[in-house]
């Protein structure tokens, strides 16, 4: 009964922040709810035999008005003073709250405002987008100059389209300016881990740029600390067709490759030491990275995945997870409705843990060394669990995913290791630094070319046509309903 009732906190919860997303549910609704839960409470004490079910049903509907609570509360009021500048040229001031991001033609720059037009202001977000090659860093005080306006939904194709505002929302961000001129005024106002964090990463990237050439070097950030800038639109859309785009950032899976090759290195170590060095491994690849949303979510992904192998008890790490999921919305409602990250992070992680077990029998005719099997099932596991969701988000089937990921995924953990040891060598030998880089040149080459080949074979990746919500609802009903009957049957053959 005890985990049951989890199981309807946790649902009820996190149907109430997404329904309360995407609908402008009151607080009336939610005393409805409550209202509704005692009713159904009250009729089961009449009705002895139904109980169970109606304190199960009682408990999901008041989670699910909390989850309402929660994402009602959450919600980000507008600022007064900067939406009347909306549509006009405006001035402002500001402290970088986040690292700036990198594109190919643009920086975009989290700004918490201060003062617009020489007035102070509460605190507001807005992202300020800026010429490329804009020197600017994250603590550092600017002003910014150029046209307010409000974020705005727009189509990605075929019907489909990407709610913005709800995305830049979920970091605290209402307005946007684009094409600003920007100045720095300061430095240094952030938070000191943060930014020594940032340095960390910076410096690094440094030390590869040193040692390796581009898009090697790009692609060796991107398998590291989950930076992607040096790929180039050309290559990045080549990952995504062959469905390998997960390892040129900071992913829970990805994160979970380098795991498992610590599992075979130190099998002889005890277990203790084992665990404990790779969840640090997780939580340094956080760390690397300025502890930057989607690396963090990655890392503690990650570090559930590495619990329940370590337990071996798949029921108990599902929990986990979802106790972490429900951690995560609680903190920040907007994650779960509106970052595409946080969810194929959270599915690709259950995929990890559910479906991969499912798929280990089946596979018995690929050999265990270099831990092809092991990768198989994994990325057979995730891929399921992503699948529609992606399709649903860009309609694009990679059709040689499993392949593809077989044959770059064995050498992805070396090829991480010896990207670490010559990003280290271009920071202390000099102009002999590419003579270090060699082996992780090596490998690096050998990914791109799979993505490359695999690519450039006939119907790589099939655009799939638009389909509503209801379903994708669907279809992870059937998935996960199949889990769920894969795992109570072998129970009550037993307890028979």
């Amino acid at each position: 009964m005890a985990s049951r009732i989890f199981w309807a906190v946790i649902t009820g919860f996190l149907l109430g922040v997404f329904f309360r997303s995407l609908v402008p549910l009151g607080l009336s609704f939610a005393g409805f709810l409550v209202l509704l839960g005692i009713g159904i409470f009250l009729c089961s004490l009449v009705e002895r035999s139904t109980l169970r079910v109606g304190i199960l049903a009682s408990i999901t509907l008041f989670a699910c008005a909390g989850g309402i609570l929660r994402m009602h509360a959450s919600i980000i009021p507008s600022n007064q003073t900067l939406d009347s500048y909306v549509g006009e040229k405006v001035i402002i001031e500001g402290i970088v709250q986040n690292e700036p991001d990198v594109r190919e033609n643009n920086v975009r720059i989290p700004l918490r405002v201060i003062s617009v037009a020489s007035s102070s202001i509460s605190s507001a977000g807005v992202l300020v987008i800026a010429p490329l090659h804009t020197e600017v860093a994250y603590g550092d005080i600017i002003r910014a100059e150029g046209k307010l306006r409000v974020p705005e939904s727009f189509e990605t194709g075929q019907g489909r389209s990407f709610a913005y505002p709800g995305y830049l929302a979920k970091d605290g961000i209402l307005y946007q300016i684009s094409f600003a001129t920007v100045e720095q005024l300061g430095k240094n106002e952030g938070n000191f881990l943060k930014a020594w964090a940032i340095w960390l990463k910076q410096k690094y990237l440094q030390g590869l740029g040193n040692a390796l050439s581009e898009p090697q070097a790009g692609l060796a950030g991107g398998i590291t600390v989950g930076d992607k800038r040096g790929l180039g639109a050309e290559l990045s859309e080549t990952f995504r067709v062959v469905g390998l785009t997960h390892i040129v950032v900071l992913s829970g899976y990805n994160i979970m490759v380098v795991v498992d090759a610590l599992m075979r290195w130190f099998s002889r170590t005890p277990q203790t030491f084992r665990f404990s060095l790779c969840v640090f491994v997780a939580i340094f690849f956080a760390a690397i990275t300025g502890f930057a949303s989607a690396s963090s979510r990655a890392a503690a992904m990650a570090t559930i995945a590495i619990i329940g192998k370590a337990t071996r008890r798949t029921y108990l790490a599902s929990r986990a997870l979802a106790l972490v999921a429900f951690g995560m919305v609680a903190w920040n409602p907007y994650v779960l409705a509106f970052d595409p990250g946080f969810q194929l992070s959270v599915l690709a992680t259950a995929g990890l843990i559910l479906f991969s077990p499912l798929f280990e029998p089946w596979l018995t005719w690929l050999p265990a060394k270099f831990g092809l099997r092991e990768i198989a099932s994994a990325t057979l596991g995730t891929q399921i669990a992503v699948l529609p969701l992606l399709l649903f988000q860009n309609g694009q089937l990679s059709l040689f995913a499993l392949p593809a990921n077989l044959f770059a995924l064995i050498v992805i953990p070396w090829a991480m290791l010896l990207s670490a040891i010559a990003s280290i060598s271009g920071l202390i030998s000099g102009i002999v630094a590419p003579i270090f880089g060699l082996p992780a040149y090596a490998l690096l080459s050998y990914v791109i070319y799979v993505a490359k080949a695999f690519a450039a074979l006939p119907f790589s990746s099939v655009s799939m046509p638009a389909f509503g919500s209801s379903w994708l609802v669907l279809i992870y009903a059937l998935l996960f309903g199949v889990v769920w009957f894969k795992q109570s049957v072998p129970s009550k053959n037993v307890s028979q």
